[in-house]
């Protein structure tokens, strides 16, 4: 049987039949593609991949997505503010009106100074696949000193045929120095297909950035994604993860820092089911006096299974760094299985650096209070599992997002008890 690295000439047609881009955009293409074509898909062998095995998207054809319309006021009630709707990689709606400061626009020379200069397609066979099938990216500036009151939220919807699709969704956003704004990512499907995202984030000195991805995709969906947040001297980034749906999700989230920036990291994984998802986050201390906090959660039921590996690198120079990373997991059946490993390397001799992992499960005694209280079994778990997830959903600042994953959770908790 082939192996997994070798199954990469189903995508050489599909890759030679894409439309034609500009010269530059055609090099970033071509040199994915190589870089895809030398890596092959990732196996168990390798370190980061241990335990998610890529080999049901590796041997399944899938077909580009094609162009169709979906009614995004459906699909996302709660992306309110500025908005863009992607369906099957490509542009359906953007909001016309914008504020003075921001400029939305697609793949064009004026991102050639950032664009696939941060996420590494030499080292990521995804980030590399990404590359080679650039279409229409979406690419967002915000200029020095803006402040953009209203959240700029993009929708990537994915609509399936007959035969499994695939889409590469890309998005370049680039903050201006001292500029503040809120971002967020959402990613609804139905049907069986594969989407590979990639998202690079610039934040200048001195800017604020709240970001947010939401991933609710189809359960017979895969879904890989990777996002590479790079740092401004004394910048503040804040990146909030949920993820709910798929049925093999992978979330790589790196951010790398400058001398006195901040970065915080927040997630949640909700599984059931035979659901996997596995989470790898690197936050790279390149500069002194910059801080890092890192808080993931996850909740497993039924067969589910996870991942998580969280490695913070603290170079020789970065004196003073500041770094705390949590992982936590709830397990509540018997079955499900989660693989944690926090990992520090520290080449600096003047920081404050901590990392704790834990695995386990309900509490009997708050259960059975409840339960003392005239709350039904299945209800006192769903509350106690929802009180769980809750310190995370707090910290999304979007209220009509907030609202939405507070009822969609706890639907799903509630659902999976009955």
């Amino acid at each position: 049987m082939m192996g997994v690295a070798e199954r990469t000439d189903a995508w050489l047609g599909q890759f030679a039949g894409q439309e034609r881009k500009p010269r530059w955009i055609e090099q970033l293409r071509d040199a994915g593609f190589a870089s895809f074509a030398t890596l092959g898909f990732p196996t168990v062998h390798n370190e980061d991949w241990r335990f998610t095995n890529v080999a049901p998207i590796a041997r399944t054809i899938f077909q580009p997505a094609r162009a169709v319309t979906a009614d995004a006021d459906t699909l996302a009630p709660f992306a309110t503010g500025i908005r863009l709707v992607f369906v099957n990689g490509r542009l359906q709606e953007s909001t016309s009106a914008l504020p003075p400061g921001l400029t939305v626009g697609a793949l064009t020379e004026d991102a050639r100074e950032h664009f696939g200069k941060y996420a590494a397609s030499e080292t990521n066979a995804f980030v590399a696949l990404n590359t080679a099938f650039l279409g229409e990216a979406a690419c967002i500036y915000i200029e020095r000193a803006a402040v953009i009151e209203k959240p700029i939220h993009l929708v990537h919807v994915t609509v399936a045929g007959v035969s499994p699709v695939v889409s590469h969704p890309r998005t370049l956003i680039v903050v201006g120095e001292r500029a503040q704004c809120t971002l967020a990512e959402t990613f609804l499907g139905s049907g069986a297909y594969l989407n590979n995202s990639v998202t690079e984030i610039v934040v200048g000195a001195g800017a604020n950035v709240d970001h947010y991805k939401i991933q609710r995709e189809s359960q017979s969906a895969f879904h890989i994604a990777t996002l590479q947040a790079e740092l401004g001297r004394d910048a503040r980034y804040s990146t909030t993860s949920i993820s709910l749906g798929g049925t093999l999700v992978r979330n790589n989230s790196n951010a790398r820092l400058s001398e006195g920036s901040e970065a915080t990291l927040n997630g949640l994984y909700l599984v059931n089911g035979a659901q996997h998802v596995d989470n790898q986050l690197t936050v790279d201390h390149a500069a002194p006096n910059a801080s890092s906090h890192e808080l993931y959660k996850g909740i497993l039921d039924d067969r589910a299974t996870a991942a998580f590996n969280g490695k913070i690198l603290v170079r020789k120079d970065a004196q003073k760094t500041d770094a705390k990373q949590t992982n936590k997991n709830l397990l509540l059946s018997d079955d499900a299985v989660v693989n944690t490993k926090p990992e520090l390397q520290i080449l600096a001799d003047d920081v404050r650096c901590t990392h704790g992992a834990t695995i386990g499960q309900l509490d009997g005694e708050a259960a059975f209070y409840l339960q003392s209280r005239g709350i039904g079994k299945a209800e006192a778990r769903s509350m106690l599992t929802y009180a769980f997830a809750q310190d995370v959903i707090d910290r999304v600042k979007i209220p009509s997002l907030r609202n939405t994953l507070e009822r969609t959770i706890f639907e799903k908790l509630y659902d999976s008890r009955q």
